[in-house]
């Protein structure tokens, strides 16, 4: 049986076509995208999504009215739960999504929200984690898949990858040979999850055989 997933998406959506054609080409097996939600009518992740014939829904942050975090938030519950992403069931995948998401929605999914972040956590958290990396002179970055908690860029790590730092690197060069591994990584770490190969006890993740 196939997980169900719902995908938050801001950006140009990189991460997520890859996830998308590795489903599409049983790489990743046991996953089916259900819905792509995003906070942006012109997101390219959205166009991406059409391409794929995967469902989309831009939820928009409200101009006129204040709005917290978590009422902003439930209109994305009510989204995911009405196309079969149900918290306790669903995995909600964070591709490039430019908002925090509040402590009652992590609740609501707990060990259900996976992200991927530029950099090997717990170091470079936040905006431009190669940038970052690159101006504190590491000379190793990576990519990181963890779970989301309420934290910034603090849940159980899943899987990481190294990239080596190269002495002429820049940001860009830099970024994109860790978008390569991120490409990877995500994947991988969906299909662990849709094979119930995830153990997640505290703050490690344990990969069953």
């Amino acid at each position: 049986m196939s997980i169900s997933i719902g995908v938050l998406a801001s950006g140009r959506g990189s991460n997520l076509e890859a996830i998308l054609k590795n489903i599409a080409t049983n790489r990743v097996s046991k996953a089916d995208v259900k819905i792509i939600i995003s906070n942006r009518a012109g997101a390219r992740a959205l166009k991406i999504a059409q391409e794929h014939h995967v469902t989309t829904e831009v939820v928009e942050v409200t101009s006129d009215v204040k709005e917290s975090r978590w009422e902003y938030d439930q209109r994305l519950l009510k989204v995911l739960e009405e196309n079969g992403v149900e918290s306790g069931k669903g995995l909600v995948l964070l591709a490039g999504f430019d908002r925090i998401l509040s402590p009652e929605f992590c609740e609501e999914y707990k060990g259900r929200i996976m992200n991927i972040h530029p950099a090997l956590l717990p170091s470079f958290k936040g905006l431009e984690g190669q940038k970052q990396a690159l101006e504190y002179g590491v000379k190793v970055s990576g990519a990181t898949v963890h779970f989301v908690d309420s934290g910034l860029d603090s849940g159980p790590i899943i899987l990481q990858e190294t990239v080596p730092v190269l002495d002429n690197d820049t940001v860009e060069s830099l970024s994109a040979r860790i978008l390569e591994k991120e490409h990877a990584i995500y994947s991988e770490a969906i299909k662990l999850f849709s094979e119930g190969k995830l153990e997640l006890e505290g703050r490690r993740v344990r990969i069953l055989n």
